[in-house]
């Protein structure tokens, strides 16, 4: 802080900053297939996915959907509005997948960006920056209380469900390679076969 400023305009300044940020990001035109994400004051622009990154979320959504002890509603790419770590006060983040209890009709008249409140699961799969979902995705997630993330790392060929949020991170994880059952907690009460996963 400079000699004679006050607190108070250096929050102003900090906030004018955020605001032109966020702005800034809101305002991006992205082109067809890419997904922009404001992730702890960083523009993160990702391509397309590959088809095999693709394959491996319709199979996690087609055993979510036959096995899971209760129904849900499932959100591809859906933007969520969670707290943020850094210099924004609000990260845009854009799971892979989204889950909700059926019950609560979550998506239906959800804004392209909603808050994570009634999320019960996010899953992604790792792509070009695996960095992003293996640290700064999963305290995005964590600080959102979202109860669970599965993370399909492609390049370790292994699946990890994180659960039990606090604060800015999951107190509870549990691992396999691809080819080991990975039990998913109640609600759900199921095992996902990761075998068909690459």
């Amino acid at each position: 802080m400079r000699k004679g400023q006050s607190m108070t305009a250096t929050f102003e300044e900090q906030r004018m900053q955020e605001d032109w940020l966020l702005e800034g990001f809101l305002a991006l035109d992205t082109p067809e297939g890419f997904r922009a994400e404001l992730i702890d004051g960083e523009i993160v622009v990702t391509p397309p996915p590959t088809g095999a990154h693709e394959r491996n979320i319709g199979k996690i959504v087609w055993q979510l959907a036959r096995k899971s002890a209760i129904e849900l509603d499932f959100a591809p790419t859906k933007g969520l509005i969670v707290p943020s770590g850094g210099r924004c006060p609000k990260n845009r983040v854009i799971p892979d997948g989204t889950f909700a209890p059926a019950e609560m009709d979550l998506f239906g008249d959800a804004e392209p960006w909603m808050p994570a409140d009634g999320v019960l699961l996010v899953v992604e799969v790792t792509s070009s920056r695996p960095e992003l979902d293996r640290q700064a995705k999963r305290h995005c997630y964590a600080r959102a209380d979202i109860p669970l993330y599965l993370l399909v790392d492609r390049e370790q060929r292994a699946t990890t469900l994180f659960s039990e949020p606090e604060g800015d991170d999951y107190t509870l994880s549990e691992s396999g390679t691809f080819g080991k059952a990975l039990p998913l907690p109640e609600p759900l009460s199921m095992e996902l076969d990761t075998s068909d996963l690459s």
